[in-house]
């Protein structure tokens, strides 16, 4: 067992990190100001029907209105005729949804029709009949004995379908059936709240994180769950001992006086995270960009040059490569489409066992992935399901001065900006006199280099220009004062 989860408490916020064989491996954060709704399930009200883009906007008392694509309907769904939108809703209709993708950026949360609850061994789909397995199953005997081993625990009544999670080969049929009643408890609990209550409301709230932690993360690789707060020691004690097998006796409350995350590292983990720049231990390095359309990662060889050939360099920095970025996947909860461009290779042999090491490497995510092999221009095309927003977009905002562009205007470029601005200015308005108010470096410009032109436009529009420095202002603000 060589996994540790690290839980770190605040009355602000619930911090978890995952570590594998000494190195952090996973960070999740979630604020009590800002809980993730993923899981949750709402009694909207349908604001508005969309039929051009067979979607709708759904309220359920979030300041932004919620998504809901016809795809996501369950009563739209139909093999032969699939129904369209407005066959389906109309406005004003009350209607039960869960939330599938939490907010991002300037988009509403996502909504599908479709609730499934989810427990420790299995996932209830009370509209659904079939029983699935998870894909990490791989053995089709295991996955058959798994299969009869839950219809044999299911109430002969049950009409509702499950998805059988991989922690359940180390399950008891008892824990089976016990996972079994607590989810049908649960959704007939969600039924009867819905049935008595007008929308918008919610209906039924995801687990937090530290109980999540329990649920999702904990397996038999794990050796223990630290927990620095009492309380929510105890409250997850009490979880584990009822729900989890997994979790029992692995709960243990961190009593040091010195910092949990400190002590693992964790503090420095994150601020790595946070940066573009990753470097490897070969003296590579990795440049991570973070766009609202998609995520680059670029891949340089740096100072490591101990190959024995030019080619071998390349290969071993691209394998170590492919490690890394997986564990920053993970790290930064990257999302949506991801461009990665290694290191040019012209070996075949040597492009197929990068794409074997960076599959292997993957392996941990519990994340839905898709990974293309290497296009013609050299660059491997994958997607990551975003359900929640990223590291970054958690702990930081766009920078006030460059607005997220990651570079500012020069000051000279600034000054000409000023100049062009007072000649429209002087062309519109007779003013006695015009006052530039700008940041310490663009009146330093005007003092020094563009001295000239400002006393060329001075000339030209025959009134005086003052300067006057504004310590508030960035290099990119001005004011121009009529006086």
């Amino acid at each position: 067992m060589t996994e540790e989860i690290l839980i770190n408490i605040t009355p602000q916020e619930t911090r978890v990190a995952v570590v594998y064989l000494g190195e952090v491996q996973e960070l999740h954060i979630e604020r009590d100001s800002q809980r993730g709704l993923v899981g949750n399930v709402y009694l909207g009200r349908v604001s508005r029907v969309l039929p051009g883009m067979q979607s709708a906007f759904i309220d359920i008392g979030l300041d932004r209105a919620a998504f809901l694509h016809v795809g996501d309907i369950v009563e739209a769904r139909c093999e032969n005729c699939p129904r369209p939108i407005e066959k389906v809703l109309h406005e004003g209709q009350s209607i039960l949804v869960q939330v599938i993708k939490d907010p991002i950026s300037s988009k509403g949360a996502r909504l599908s029709t479709q609730i499934s609850m989810a427990g420790r061994f299995l996932v209830y789909l009370p509209q659904e009949t079939r029983i699935g397995i998870s894909q990490k199953i791989e053995d089709e005997s295991e996955r058959e004995l798994l299969r009869e081993r839950l219809t044999r625990v299911m109430p002969v009544d049950e009409h509702g379908g499950f998805i059988i999670r991989t922690m359940a080969n180390i399950a008891e049929d008892s824990e089976l059936a016990a996972d079994v009643e607590y989810l049908r408890t649960l959704w007939d609990a969600i039924q009867a709240r819905s049935e008595n209550t007008s929308g918008p409301k919610l209906i039924y709230q995801e687990l937090d994180l530290a109980h999540r932690v329990l649920r999702d993360f904990a397996n038999e690789e794990t050796s223990r769950i630290l927990v620095d707060s009492r309380e929510t020691f105890q409250r997850m004690q009490a979880f584990a001992d009822e729900f989890t097998r997994t979790g029992a006796g692995k709960v243990s409350h961190y009593t040091a006086d010195r910092p949990l995350f400190d002590l693992y590292g964790v503090e420095d983990e994150i601020e790595k995270a946070l940066g573009r720049r990753v470097d490897l231990k070969s003296g590579g390095y990795l440049v991570v960009d973070q766009t609202e359309a998609l995520t680059t990662i670029d891949v340089n060889t740096g100072s490591f040059t101990s190959g024995r050939t030019f080619d071998e360099t390349i290969f071993k920095t691209n394998l170590e490569a492919a490690q890394s970025i997986a564990r920053q996947l993970r790290l930064r909860n990257l999302g949506g489409i991801i461009i990665l461009d290694f290191i040019d290779m012209d070996n075949p042999e040597h492009k197929n066992a990068v794409l074997a090491e960076f599959s292997k490497s993957l392996a941990r995510d519990r994340t839905r992935m898709t990974i293309n092999g290497f296009t013609s221009l050299g660059l491997v095309e994958m997607t990551r399901k975003r359900t929640r927003e990223s590291l970054t977009r958690v702990l930081c905002e766009p920078c006030p001065t460059c607005q997220g562009r990651g570079q500012i205007k020069t000051a000279q470029t600034t000054c000409y900006e000023i100049l062009r601005a007072i000649m429209r200015e002087a062309r519109q308005f007779s003013a006695r006199e015009y006052r530039i108010m700008a940041s310490q470096t663009v009146i330093d410009q005007f003092l020094d280099e563009e001295s000239q032109s400002l006393a060329q436009l001075s000339d030209f529009i025959a009134k005086p220009i003052s300067l006057q420095v504004e310590s508030l202002f960035t290099q990119e603000q001005y004011d121009i004062i009529l006086l």
